[in-house]
């Protein structure tokens, strides 16, 4: 039997794991399943030491938002002057 990520045989004295999907992978082998195979929502951030978490990611998305927002405002107020 062969890792499914990877494709190396599946050593018996070293760690797999089995999937709920089906698949089995090395335990090496597992992050890359989970991100590849099931594409999970996950938000990057930091905890501080009371132990609350802090997205960082979501001003970045919104950073995007506005800069694509304001893109399309542009793009529209150009045709808008070309059709006068």
């Amino acid at each position: 039997m062969n890792c499914t990520v990877c494709g190396n045989p599946l050593i018996f004295d070293r760690v797999v794991f089995h999937c709920s999907c089906g698949v089995f992978v090395h335990s090496y082998c597992w992050n890359d399943h989970v991100l590849q195979a099931h594409q999970p929502p996950f938000e990057m951030g930091s905890v501080s030491l009371d132990g609350e978490f802090k997205a960082r990611e979501r001003s970045i998305e919104k950073q995007a938002a506005k800069a694509q927002a304001s893109t399309e405002k542009g793009s529209e107020e150009q045709e808008a002057v070309a059709a006068e």
